[in-house]
């Protein structure tokens, strides 16, 4: 018998492409696609906004009960963020912005804030839901995970060409050296690193088009979804 919902965990390095491969696929199969990346964005920027640094643990934590974080899907289906109110979208995808979420995902006071916030909508909808440790922390017993992952090289060519494309452009080589030292303190903090979960399916898109890494990655979820059916 069917279970009701179904749950897709897709952990991966920084600039994988895991949010829009995962978005795609969620509007394919019909399933909400949760940005846990975004969350995390959206509380960085509240930090910076308040003037507080983002690797500053105890003082972030102390914004926490003053935080009022709101996830909504608008006309156009996507996910935005909202921040007491204001709409912050946009404005967390900036290079700045990308690099505190990183500073704050690393805070334990942080990650349990918002872990019920995840769960929540796990056991109310089926969910495509992406980020560092969804698959090995948030949820472990996800019907499908996915480990997408691509070469640094490819992911920074990739973050190049989208800040370009948002108006934002970097060199290459600002963004192939920020990119690595995320990798490294996504894979070197204490609380969550990332990590591919025993189980998951790994998918890596340095040779392919968005097109084929798409269908591959929707493919990999009908597989394990169908087998639990």
């Amino acid at each position: 018998m069917r279970k009701r919902f179904y749950a897709v965990a897709i952990d991966g390095p920084s600039g994988a492409g895991k949010s829009t491969l995962a978005k795609k696929a969620a509007e394919r199969l019909h399933f909400l696609y949760v940005d846990t990346g975004a969350i995390y964005r959206s509380i960085a920027w509240y930090a910076m906004d308040s003037a507080v640094p983002p690797e500053d643990a105890e003082r972030v934590a102390e914004l926490l009960p003053l935080l009022d974080l709101q996830l909504c899907y608008g006309e156009d289906g996507l996910q935005h963020m909202l921040v007491n109110g204001r709409d912050v979208t946009a404005e967390i995808r900036l290079p700045e912005v990308s690099a505190g979420a990183s500073k704050v995902a690393a805070i334990p006071r942080v990650r349990e804030y918002l872990l019920a916030i995840q769960r929540q909508l796990a056991e109310t909808h089926d969910v495509i839901m992406d980020g560092r440790d969804i698959g090995t922390v948030v949820l472990p017993q996800a019907d499908c995970k996915v480990f997408l992952t691509a070469s640094a090289e490819v992911r920074a060519q990739r973050r190049c060409k989208e800040l370009e494309e948002r108006g934002t452009p970097q060199t290459y080589e600002t963004v192939l050296k920020e990119m690595r030292q995320r990798d490294e303190q996504d894979r070197t903090r204490v609380v969550a690193p990332l990590r591919r979960a025993g189980d998951a399916l790994l998918l890596d898109t340095s040779l392919l088009t968005f097109e084929e890494s798409a269908q591959a990655l929707e493919r990999l979820i009908k597989e394990k979804i169908d087998h639990e059916t």
